[in-house]
Parts: structure tokens; C-alpha cells; sequence
């Protein structure tokens, strides 16, 4: 009967979670119907339904939020345990998963796992890009990354990226008979193309900074994306202006396929940090990666 127990709540959390049978079914490597006929057989058990089920999500009920909250840590402290066992192998072993930028992934992440992984063959590395700031434990992430070290209570932030100065950017073609703006408030006469951020839904409003003085700026467009290398390609496309990390637009510029404007105007960021749950007992992979990851100014 525990037994039981055991896997059929292995699979509620997962669908709790991911607030979805399909992709908890692609997460476990099940079928949706056996992972449905599961939860089914679970609540009949229990005699109480765990789930909300409409044509459109999946949410817990009263239930189903207070086991997921009372007996989830326990398996999250299991899994931890399991893989704290890889100390006795002789070499790092596991698996290491990343909620990160695409922006993150091709200028920071990329290049240093190229060098990283082939010294440990044991060591697997997976990475999810994604805009938003998720629970990191709750998704079953060891790790994410952000701009900044300001990150909530209980977690550990370790810099992996040098400062970051944003761009505006335009293509000649854009800029031909058009007037340069020397301002931030003269991006009300251009066409520019905006970043829909998933945290709250709305669009980013562009920040400028110039001595004392900070600017946040509502740009209109007629295009909205919701990554920046979309926004590098219309910019490159002559569709508009965009803002977006100067790393990204710097060979561009060198190359003369874009124009920066406003530089005098661009603000710098604190760099890229990788952040992790401070109870977390690290496993050696996962110190080893941190350490791979870690600035050297």
C-alpha cells in the first residue's frame, strides 16, 4: 500500500506542478490517459478530490494544495539525499537542471559548458529558457539564473556574468530619412518594437539613465515579441528600432549592419548570477558547476 502510495503521489505532484496532465505525462514518460486513470485511482482511495479539472487547466483543490505543500518537501528531500549518494562514486556524476535565458544560454551558459562537460562525462547538464522568475524548487530546478544578486530569502546567488549595458538599435535602411533621437523622449516619433515580459504580461518599458537623470519610456510598434533575439532580427530587418544587450548587437554595429543610438543614454545592469536554494546540500556536479560558472573579473 505505501508503495502504492508512493508513485501515485510521485504523479499528483507532478501534475500539481506543472498545473497540466500533458506535460506532467511528458515530464514522467507516461500516457495522459494512464497518468489521468492514476490520479483517478488515488482521490477514489483517499476519498477525496486532489484536482479541478476543466477543459482548459488543472488546478489542486483545498486537498490537493495541502498535500502538495505537506508531502512534496519530503520527496524533494529524498531526491536531494539520492544524489548527495553520488559522493561515493568516484567521479561527479548526475544531472543538473537550469531555468535560464536564451540570452544567457548562447553568451554565458554556451561557451563555458563547452568546456565544462567533456572533463566530466558523468555530468549532464539541462537547461530550460524561459523569460519568467519560476519557483525554482517547485519546477524541480537545481538552479536558475537573473540579473542581479537581490533574490528571495534561502537562496544563494553566485555572479557568472560581467555588468550588462543595454542598446538601442536600428538598421541603416530604417535610419534612412529618418532624424537620429538624441533623446529618449524622441522615441515617440519611431517605430519600435516591444519585449512582452511573461512575470506580469505587460510590455517593457525601455530604461535610460544620463547622470542624475532616469528615464522609463513607453515605445509603440506595430510587432511585440517575447524574446530579445526576435527583437535582433527586426531590428536587423529594418522593421524598427530595438533595445536589447549591447553583447548581442555589438558585432552588428562593428560590422555596420546596425546603428547604435542613445548611447550616451544607456544604462548598465548588474551581471548575470546563478541562484540556488541555500539548504540545497550540494551535490559534487553541482559544486563543480557552480565553480565552471562562477566570474573572474
Amino acid at each position: 500500500m505505501l508503495r502504492e502510495n508512493a508513485n501515485d503521489l510521485l504523479a499528483f505532484l507532478a501534475v500539481a506542478r506543472e498545473r497540466s496532465f500533458t506535460k506532467a505525462a511528458a515530464k514522467l514518460g507516461v500516457s495522459q490517459s494512464a497518468l489521468s486513470h492514476t490520479i483517478r485511482a488515488l482521490e477514489e482511495r483517499l476519498g477525496l478530490r486532489l484536482l479541478t479539472r476543466t477543459t482548459r487547466s488543472v488546478s489542486p483543490t483545498e486537498a490537493g494544495e495541502r498535500l502538495m505543500q505537506n508531502v512534496g518537501p519530503h520527496f524533494e528531500e529524498i531526491e536531494i539525499e539520492l544524489a548527495a549518494l553520488s559522493d561515493l562514486r568516484d567521479t561527479p556524476s548526475g544531472t543538473i537542471r537550469i531555468n535560464a535565458m536564451d540570452h544567457v544560454l548562447e553568451h554565458i551558459l554556451r561557451p563555458k559548458l563547452n568546456a565544462f562537460l567533456p572533463q566530466y562525462p558523468d555530468i549532464s547538464v539541462e537547461i530550460c529558457c524561459d523569460y519568467g522568475f519560476v519557483d525554482i524548487a517547485a519546477q524541480g530546478f537545481d538552479a536558475g539564473v537573473r540579473l542581479g544578486e537581490d533574490v528571495a530569502e534561502g537562496m544563494i546567488a553566485t555572479r557568472i556574468g560581467p555588468d550588462m549595458c543595454m542598446a538601442v538599435v536600428g538598421s541603416p535602411a530604417y535610419f534612412a530619412g529618418r532624424t537620429l533621437p538624441q533623446t529618449p523622449r524622441d522615441l515617440t516619433h519611431h517605430r519600435c518594437n516591444n519585449l512582452r515580459l511573461p512575470t506580469n504580461g505587460g510590455l517593457y518599458a525601455w530604461e535610460f539613465e544620463k547622470g542624475q537623470e532616469k528615464l522609463n519610456v513607453r515605445v509603440s510598434g506595430q510587432i511585440t515579441y517575447n524574446g530579445v533575439y526576435p527583437l535582433l532580427d527586426a531590428a536587423l530587418d529594418g522593421f524598427g528600432l530595438s533595445y536589447i544587450p549591447h553583447d548581442m548587437v555589438e558585432p552588428h554595429v562593428a560590422a555596420g549592419r546596425l546603428i547604435h543610438v542613445l548611447e550616451d543614454w544607456s544604462p548598465s545592469f548588474s551581471g548575470f548570477h546563478l541562484y540556488y536554494p541555500s539548504r540545497r546540500q550540494a551535490s559534487p556536479a553541482f559544486a563543480l558547476l557552480v565553480e565552471a560558472l562562477r566570474y573572474q573579473a
